[in-house]
């Protein structure tokens, strides 16, 4: 085995963890709404924790990885996550169950962006898109056991039980993380940047803005439909049990795998910004079904979730074209603004959505996300009618 497919793999297990505990709320809302008495406002706050606290570690956390690369960042931050699946566990308030969801966010804060630092170094640009993206699809699979395998685990052994072993496997991972990964291969430094002003260097950039705003919309409500709306509409809407709701979240994380593994192969052959457009104008018909047409067939249902995971999955391609507009010596900071415009948008629209339900009802709710959705699409054309061109300082 290569260095560089050691180190891949086992920031992949990190990876995995990451994707599995961000989407295990969508199994488990009903207990949660059940044991502490939470409603939509709550849940959707409460679940949307996560995402706030993982976008504001980006910030500070694209410098880290600049200067020091992952291989210790990343396993610090997750020992903090494993305090926060202990406290999630044995929470008895929404109070401390909230707290526990905010660690566990800053606990997988470098998950992903601390491999596409290292990936950058330990493997050719001309191949980052598709290694990325591979990298996601494989990583992804932890929400397919955050699907059905955890909605027949947690009725064997309870879904705080589920988190209490959970931390202790978050430890382990930690460890071989800090012990088996090198930021870059033997002789080659850290790039470091001798100018100054990085962040006005991206955030001043037009198109980072079209690009983060897409991924606002499309990357944030993927998310905040598979790792907890998605499933709270099949059980309050369509009124169906646990292993139904698991099947069919399911369904949507195995489409989500294969739209990670196939974004990166299409936006090398075909071209990255029209790829991502195409992708985000087929998602976008998804909420607008389920608004319109809320009691469709089962069949129909499927097909619908099957769609959003599998378009969704593209927004993946939004981070390696920040990586491809900025020198790779800002690697680590142009990926995570990135990421934090993503994880900023599953905030916002997790806790929104919760209180528009609140008020309203989901036909309003998806109706709304699908306005936005276009109106980010309308902002990112430019880029995909523009050929690519990268940045310079």
């Amino acid at each position: 085995m290569s260095a560089a497919v050691r180190v891949f793999i086992i920031l992949l297990l990190a990876y995995f963890l990451s994707y599995f505990f961000r989407a295990t709320n969508a199994v488990i809302s009903p207990d949660l709404r059940r044991d502490l008495g939470l409603g939509s406002a709550e849940l959707g706050l409460m679940t949307s924790l996560f995402y706030l606290t993982f976008a504001v570690a980006q910030l500070p956390l694209g410098a880290l990885l600049d200067r020091f690369g992952p291989r210790f960042v990343h396993p610090a931050l997750m020992l903090v996550g494993a305090g926060g699946a202990l406290l999630f566990a044995g929470a008895q308030d929404f109070l401390s169950l909230s707290l526990g969801r905010a660690l566990l966010g800053i606990g997988f804060a470098a998950a992903l962006m601390g491999a596409l630092k290292a990936f950058s170094l330990w493997f050719p640009a001309h191949r980052y898109a598709s290694i990325s993206s591979l990298y996601v699809a494989l990583g992804a699979s932890g929400a397919i056991a955050a699907s059905s395998p955890l909605a027949w685990l947690k009725e064997q052994i309870g879904w705080r039980s589920v988190f209490e072993w959970g931390a202790l496997v978050i430890v382990l991972v930690a460890l071989v993380v800090a012990v088996g990964v090198r930021n870059a291969p033997g002789g080659v430094a850290l790039p470091q940047s001798t100018q100054t002003g990085h962040a006005g260097v991206i955030w001043s950039n037009p198109d980072f803005w079209r690009m983060g705003w897409l991924n606002f919309m499309l990357g944030g409500g993927f998310l905040a439909w598979q790792t907890l709306w998605g499933g709270d509409f099949l059980f309050k809407v369509r009124g169906l049990g646990s292993l139904e709701v698991g099947s069919i979240l399911f369904a949507f994380s195995l489409a989500a795998l294969l739209g990670f593994l196939l974004s990166g192969p299409l936006a090398d052959r075909l071209g990255l910004p029209r790829v991502l457009l195409s992708a985000g104008l087929a998602f976008t018909l998804g909420p607008l079904l389920l608004a319109l047409w809320p009691q469709m067939p089962v069949a129909l249902l499927y097909a619908v979730y099957l769609l959003m995971g599998f378009t969704g999955a593209f927004n993946i391609l939004s981070l390696a074209q920040a990586r491809l507009t900025f020198p790779t010596e800002l690697t680590g900071r142009a990926v995570t603004a990135i990421n934090f415009m993503g994880f900023m948008g599953v905030f916002l629209l997790q806790w929104g959505m919760g209180i528009v339900l609140g008020q309203s009802n989901y036909s309003t709710a998806l109706l709304v996300w699908s306005a936005l959705i276009a109106l980010a699409i309308l902002a990112y054309l430019p880029l995909a009618k523009a050929p690519h061109r990268a940045s310079s300082l």
